[in-house]
C-alpha cells in the first residue's frame, strides 16, 4: 500500500504542475483551484507513504518520477521542447531511480 500512496502523490503532483501551467499565473480560476487541491492531495498522500518508506527514498522517487513525467507532459501536452542535454539529464534521473530501487539496501521492498 505504501507505493500506492507514493503513486497517488506523484499523480497528484503531476496534475498540480500541469494545472499550474494552465492557470496562467493563477489568472484562470478552475486550473488555479485544481492546482491547490492537487498539491494538498500530493502532500497528504506523500505523508502516508512516509509512514513506511524512508524519507530519502520516497522523496527521491517522488521527485525523480515527477520531473520525468512533468517533462513528458510539457512536451506532449504543452508542446514545449527539450534539447539533448535536457534529455540526457532526464535519462540520468531515470537511471538513478532504477539503481536506487534495484541495489540500495535503503529501499524497503
Amino acid at each position: 500500500m505504501k507505493y500506492v500512496y507514493l503513486g497517488l502523490a506523484i499523480a497528484s503532483e503531476l496534475i498540480g504542475s500541469s494545472c499550474l501551467q494552465a492557470s496562467k499565473q493563477f489568472t484562470k480560476l478552475v486550473p488555479s483551484v485544481i492546482t491547490v487541491i492537487a498539491f494538498i492531495s500530493c502532500f497528504y498522500f506523500l505523508s502516508f507513504a512516509l509512514k513506511s518508506i524512508p524519507l530519502g527514498v520516497a522523496y527521491s522517487i517522488w521527485a525523480g518520477l515527477g520531473i520525468v513525467c512533468t517533462a513528458l507532459i510539457s512536451v506532449f501536452i504543452f508542446k514545449q521542447s527539450l534539447d539533448a542535454p535536457a534529455c540526457i539529464g532526464i535519462g540520468f534521473i531515470v537511471v538513478g531511480v532504477i539503481i536506487m530501487n534495484l541495489f540500495s539496501s535503503s529501499v524497503s521492498h
